[in-house]
């Protein structure tokens, strides 16, 4: 296969678009006689002329303008090349690929992206939704980029594999049926709610999560009935067949019938984190979805403080 030399090519471009020798050597800022050298040097390459006599002056042989045609094809892509590159070392272009827990793609993921096709639309984001240890997984074999997961879980902040950057502290509210006594009490307390019947999972982040709330209010929690979707527990709750601590990521906008309430004495909080391979956080596109999701995660927790 030919060994292609752009030098030559940019040379022979040059004469073809300048007519003469002496005028393409001008532009190349080279002489005269070190235009005719490349060319020569090219013909032997390629094994075939690249000029011929026209009167005095010389012109572009066939052969010539066939490699020419597609020399310019060249150019133009390794100027949109440069363009792209241009654009990912400004995190302006590329594809990130994230792994993410459901209320935080829609909570903060969906956001940032939304704030990233006004601010780099030729920067790429990929969603896979995952659990909060699923997308430490996927972020383990490459399958993501980014994962968004919870603070507190495996694998642990040591673990010197990944890179971990503090988005949320996502307060805990309590989920109580329409009606419920307690739904406009004053100065409502988790302990208050420790003989209800309750609703969440058997296993997994939040089912930890609900216990360890609980366990720090001075009570076990009584699992009444199971579920993890969102939708499915505040339905549960909107019913009246229990009550549930749901993240404000979750329950903004859709609590239905239930009754929503802080606690703000008790102050339970889930964090929100994201996390990166080790060596990959100063990649330019990464860099840029970080920024996006640490814009969102600061409104998020602006909200969340005026609701309270």
């Amino acid at each position: 296969m030919t060994d292609w030399d752009l030098r030559k090519l940019r040379v022979l471009q040059a004469l073809d678009e300048c007519g003469t020798v002496t005028a393409a050597a001008e532009r190349l800022c080279l002489t005269p006689s070190a235009v005719s050298q490349q060319l020569s040097a090219l013909a032997k390459q390629l094994g075939a002329p690249m000029l011929e006599p026209y009167g005095r002056r010389v012109r572009l042989t066939g052969a010539a303008r066939l490699v020419l045609g597609h020399a310019e094809w060249v150019f133009g892509e390794l100027e949109r090349a440069e363009a792209e590159l241009a654009g990912y070392l400004h995190g302006e272009a590329g594809e990130v690929r994230v792994g993410a827990f459901a209320t935080a793609v829609t909570g903060l993921l969906v956001p940032a992206i939304g704030r990233l096709r006004d601010e780099a639309p030729r920067l790429r984001v990929r969603v896979a939704e995952a659990e909060a240890a699923e997308a430490y997984e996927l972020l383990a074999v490459g399958e993501v980029d980014l994962a968004l997961s919870l603070a507190g879980g495996p694998p642990s902040a040591g673990d010197r594999r990944f890179v971990r950057f503090p988005l949320l502290s996502d307060p805990l509210d309590v989920a109580l049926p329409p009606g419920h006594p307690l739904a406009a009490a004053d100065g409502l307390r988790l302990a208050d709610l420790a003989d209800e019947p309750w609703i969440f999972g058997a296993t997994g982040p939040w089912r930890d999560i609900t216990l360890g709330a609980c366990a720090d209010a001075g009570f076990v929690p009584e699992r009444a009935h199971t579920a993890a979707d969102w939708s499915a527990i505040l339905a549960m709750v909107s019913a009246g067949i229990g009550v549930a601590l749901v993240p404000r990521l979750a329950s903004a906008g859709r609590g239905g019938a239930a009754v929503v309430r802080a606690l703000p004495t008790d102050l339970p909080t889930r964090r929100v984190i994201a996390a990166v391979r080790i060596g990959t956080e100063h990649t330019p596109p990464v860099r840029r979805v970080l920024a996006a999701l640490e814009v969102v995660a600061a409104q998020a927790a602006a909200r969340s403080v005026r609701s309270s």
